[in-house]
């Protein structure tokens, strides 16, 4: 005679209304904008304001709006693109780079100052971006990185919340005795940290990137203060800079900017997709392996 087991009761399979009901309205909260953006970069400047929101147009024209943003003004929305890519990518990978390392040294080492560095690197966390960007810009102003892509690099490379979070997975995921183990076998700092922590710290590593990748490609205020040629914008303050025009009805405006706005911010978000895609196997596969260790 067999028992039913907890899980397999109904009472434990019987589903939550209230909480199906707060998923569902917390899955539309996200999904809605990004739907409506979708639907409006298939439609004219006249159809966004004569159409519904979340529905197509009579005459939808996708390929059209594209074709008009990647060759508007000589193609200045590659040269925008690319900047992103280079900014983003190049900062998510010194910055995870540079947490680990910190992150590995404070877990790893006990130094003096150790507890105070750590509790300063917290205190950073609650410390806002654009409280800083003021003072970046007048550092950078001083030492003439102004409106070069390093005054937008350098900052991006510091993540107090990526050092923390390397911090907590490296104690955990990296053990001591595998670090004395081939200390003995005659292995230094640097080749125990590159060619063994490194591993092990694979999915926080990924982690941090994806962090620093959105939070750069997002970031409009510090490059808005750092960039004054429009060749060396990323696509957030370049897109604004056509929704000015659009607005304003400036030089180079047209009755279609404000379609090529919507669908330059559609075609923004598809590297960004692509990134998640592409390093979600890489994060689950990492998360699945450590939790078998013994």
């Amino acid at each position: 005679m067999t028992t039913a087991t907890p899980a397999s009761t109904p009472a434990a399979r019987r589903r939550s209304t209230p909480l199906t009901i707060a998923m569902l309205a917390v899955l539309a909260y996200f999904l809605l904008p990004l739907f409506w953006l979708v639907i409006s970069s298939t439609k004219s400047t006249q159809d966004l304001f004569n159409t519904f929101g979340l529905w197509f147009s009579h005459a939808p024209q996708l390929w059209t709006n594209t074709r008009e943003t990647l060759t508007h003004d000589d193609g200045i929305f590659w040269h925008w693109l690319l900047n992103t890519v280079l900014y983003a990518g190049v900062s998510a990978l010194g910055a995870a780079l540079l947490a680990a390392a910190a992150g590995y040294g404070f877990a790893k080492f006990r130094f003096r100052g150790n507890g105070v560095g750590f509790n300063l690197v917290l205190g950073a966390v609650m410390v806002p971006a654009t409280a800083l960007a003021i003072p970046t810009y007048l550092l950078f102003a001083k030492v003439g990185l102004v409106n070069t892509p390093w005054a937008i690099i350098l900052p991006s490379l510091v993540n107090p919340f990526g050092l923390y979070l390397m911090r907590v997975y490296t104690e955990d995921a990296v053990p001591d005795s595998l670090i004395e183990a081939a200390r003995i076998d005659g292995a230094g700092e640097t080749r125990i940290f590159f060619r063994i922590a490194l591993r092990l710290l694979a999915p926080g590593l990924v982690t941090v990137v994806l962090f620093t990748l959105v939070a750069t490609w997002n970031n409009y205020f510090l490059p808005l203060i750092m960039l004054n040629d429009p060749s060396l914008y990323p696509v957030t303050v370049g897109l604004s800079s056509w929704a000015a025009q659009a607005q304003n009805g400036g030089a180079g405006s047209s009755s279609d900017m404000l379609a090529l706005v919507v669908t330059g911010s559609t075609l923004s978000v598809v590297p960004l997709i692509a990134a998640f895609l592409l390093l979600q196997r890489y994060w689950q596969s990492g998360l699945a392996s450590g939790s078998v260790k013994q």
